[in-house]
């Protein structure tokens, strides 16, 4: 018999906030991997890029069992395929970016429940980064 309620499949969504020009991170490229308990192997499950809004709505519903979620995102290549130009838009955002990203990927791992939904928003900048459950 199955965990989940019936036609309620567990599903993720992300979006992604670049920070330091205040706008959408487009072309970010994702991975979404799930495991079954936490001893459990992960599985690539889905990938995808960020669209012009920085969303990404078109990942998998997991597998049935699926206990934990781990996000990977590219940031590195987001970082170095930005333009200067996007950051001096801003008045306070920095001209140079000195070194590209300091953290060339992020990895958001979470427990999920069966047949709930977990949008998961990224607060990214070339130096730091934060993450919550959204809604």
């Amino acid at each position: 018999m199955s965990s989940e309620p019936a036609g309620t499949p567990t599903s993720v969504s992300t979006h992604i906030l670049d920070t330091s020009v205040g706008r959408p991170a487009e072309g970010v490229a994702l991975t979404l991997s799930a495991r079954s308990g936490s001893a459990g192997e992960w599985s690539l499950h889905g990938s995808s890029k960020t669209d012009a809004d920085g969303r990404c709505k078109d990942l998998p519903a997991l597998p049935e069992g699926t206990t934990h979620v781990r996000l990977e995102f590219e940031t590195e290549a987001y970082f170095s395929n930005v333009s200067d130009k996007q950051a001096e838009e801003q008045q306070d955002a920095p001209r140079v970016r000195d070194s590209g990203a300091f953290f060339p990927e992020v990895a958001i791992t979470f427990a999920v429940k069966p047949g709930e939904h977990y949008h998961v928003p990224l607060l990214l900048n070339p130096f730091g980064y934060s993450v919550y459950r959204g809604s």
